[in-house]
């Protein structure tokens, strides 16, 4: 999706979210939960009032603003960065998990766990400066293409949650991503396609120093992690970034429970949101069983202690734009 297209898209939701809020949720208790908690929060004098300093709205990344199936897309792109720098290291052919990825041998990789994840993540998220790294992600995102869809990765965001971006913005909402994905990843592409500007993004992050390279000033990312965002990270990633309890949070599974549970424990109104993949014929559906995305405990919790569940079958018009 190039930056005419999504802001063109950008702007349709605007437009939409003006006229109508949430044009692509179908009527029923789901949007109405949405729009009741957020006409309140924004209308003072009411007994949902929240003062525009709290307005605060996080949301995961992967499963609740776009799709994460068959894996996480960011692991996508680790993937296609080992593939690129394979002629540089000649011995990762016989060393796993690179020979897996080389030879898209997705069981070996699956075999190789998430300490097989972090190793590809080391290798190809660092040695290089922030602004190498963002332009090889500025690159990956514009021509890359799902493995399954073939279509760019950004064409699989939620027309759903576009229009809830939108709509809370424009009621004096900000908007936030707190995501288990690479901080410096996200920040690339996210205010183009989510409207959410660099410094409104919570992730997970390695580590990084500052330079001198040919006389310039330079960060500098190194192969080690710092802080992984995801689990009981996201509410501390809340306070180290936001400062501020969220009074809205959305996310989609058991990665998300903390933010939400860190979300519900606050004075006042709350709206805490799960996204539930249900439609396995225009997008995917899993929940409990799922080894992307499970949903489990927080499905449990939310179910009884009636915090908003979308049924993406039941409550999405259409899910892609």
């Amino acid at each position: 999706m190039n930056r005419l297209c999504s802001a063109a898209i950008l702007s349709f939701v605007s437009l939409a979210a003006a006229a109508e809020p949430l044009p692509s949720w179908r009527d029923g208790a789901t949007r109405d939960a949405i729009v009741d908690f957020v006409d309140a929060a924004s209308s003072e004098g009411s007994e949902g009032f929240v003062p525009a300093n709290e307005r605060i709205a996080v949301f995961d990344n992967d499963g609740t603003l776009w799709a994460e199936q068959p894996a996480y897309f960011q692991l996508f792109f680790a993937m296609d960065r080992v593939r690129a720098m394979a002629d540089q290291h000649p011995q990762w052919k016989d060393t796993q998990p690179f020979k897996a990825v080389l030879e898209n041998d997705m069981e070996a990789l699956a075999d190789a766990g998430m300490e097989g994840v972090v190793t590809l993540v080391m290798a190809s998220h660092a040695g290089n400066t922030a602004e190498e790294f963002e332009g090889i992600v500025r690159d990956w995102i514009r021509t890359a293409r799902h493995p399954t869809r073939d279509v760019p990765y950004t064409s699989l965001v939620y027309q759903p949650m576009l229009e809830l971006l939108e709509f809370l913005r424009a009621n004096g909402f900000q908007t936030w991503i707190v995501s288990g994905g690479g901080i410096e990843f996200l920040r690339v592409w996210a205010e183009e396609i989510y409207g959410v500007p660099p410094a409104q993004v919570v992730g997970s992050s390695i580590k990084t120093r500052f330079e001198n390279r040919d006389g310039r000033p330079v960060i500098v990312r190194l192969p080690e992690i710092d802080f992984v965002d995801d689990k009981d990270g996201k509410p501390v990633g809340i306070h180290r970034h936001i400062g501020r309890r969220p009074v809205m949070a959305f996310g989609n599974s058991d990665g998300d429970h903390q933010m939400l549970q860190y979300t519900a424990g606050g004075d006042g109104p709350r709206l805490m949101g799960l996204i539930h993949h249900t439609d396995a014929e225009r997008e995917w559906a899993y929940d409990r069983d799922s080894h992307i995305g499970r949903l489990d405990k927080a499905l449990d919790e939310a179910r009884r202690r009636n915090w908003v569940v979308v049924d993406m079958k039941s409550d999405w018009a259409r899910i892609f734009p």
